[in-house]
């Protein structure tokens, strides 16, 4: 994989990770209730969804 390769993945995994926190973090209280997400975890739950750790 070359260097640009590396970047463009790595920009766009910083992209799905802000949007998914961006978009977790923003969720209606009972949506999250729902899906039994607490919004404050939002960090945590978007770096898994996103970088798999």
């Amino acid at each position: 994989m070359t260097l640009i390769e590396t970047l463009r993945r790595k920009i766009g995994q910083r992209r799905s990770y802000n949007r998914t926190r961006r978009e977790l973090s923003r969720m209606p209280l009972d949506v999250a209730l729902d899906l039994d997400l607490a919004r404050e975890d939002a960090d945590k739950i978007a770096r898994q969804c996103v970088y798999g750790r």
